[in-house]
């Protein structure tokens, strides 16, 4: 917006007229105390185009429309995430699966699974350690379609710790690896939102839970 100058005066009345409302927070207000400085201090040998007001109070209310929207918006977020969490936290100690990278290897056996596009000769689950130790599970061939499997730490030699894993196939394919686990806590997170914590997988987000099995009996 231009506000008209017709000396020190009127530029000292907007400026004092701005600090004193954006101090509150207001822009309507702000806005219309501004709109007034501008008429009473448009030039009177070249006044100001009515429409350009009108222009102005249009901007305005769009402006203001777009703040409810967005603040409407955060609120149904809110509301929805705080749902979300309630839901989750109901399922604590059930077992869950999910898609995973990443693998947190304990005592127990861990079951996982896999699907496949095509026919394989060769389908080999691989688990890699931080230091690049890898380690190998043979499921030899398989046809299109799910490939169950499982991780026996101590038949497999496998240390405590957290692994990578993935699928290795004849066919170059690269099937999304998913992993079971107990759900056991759920927490908000200001960047991530709902995260929850799942034996044999660590921390996860919620959207990388592809199902809910259950309470074990």
């Amino acid at each position: 917006m231009t506000i008209g100058t017709n000396g020190v005066d009127s530029a000292a009345n907007a400026s004092n007229a701005t600090n004193s409302i954006t101090g509150n927070g207001d822009m309507t207000q702000l806005f219309t105390r501004l709109l007034i400085a501008q008429i009473k201090n448009q030039n009177p040998l070249e006044p100001t185009d009515p429409a350009q007001f009108v222009s102005q109070l249009t901007q305005l209310s769009q402006v203001e429309s777009m703040q409810q929207l967005v603040a409407q918006t955060n609120a149904s977020a809110s509301m929805l995430q705080s749902m979300q969490v309630m839901a989750l936290g109901a399922q604590v100690g059930s077992d869950v699966t999910a898609v995973t990278d990443q693998v947190v290897i304990g005592e127990s056996v861990v079951h996982g699974r896999f699907g496949l596009e095509s026919a394989n000769s060769t389908v080999t689950v691989v688990l890699e350690d931080s230091a690049g130790q890898q380690s190998r599970i043979q499921l030899g061939t398989h046809k299109p379609g799910e490939v169950t499997f499982k991780i026996d730490p101590e038949s497999l030699g496998l240390e405590p710790g957290k692994y990578s894993i993935r699928v290795e196939t004849s066919a170059k394919e690269t099937p999304a690896v998913e992993v079971q686990g107990t759900l056991q806590s759920v927490r908000i997170s200001a960047t991530h939102g709902a995260v929850l914590q799942v034996s044999n997988l660590g921390s996860i987000g919620a959207s990388a839970i592809t199902a809910f099995n259950g309470r074990p009996q």
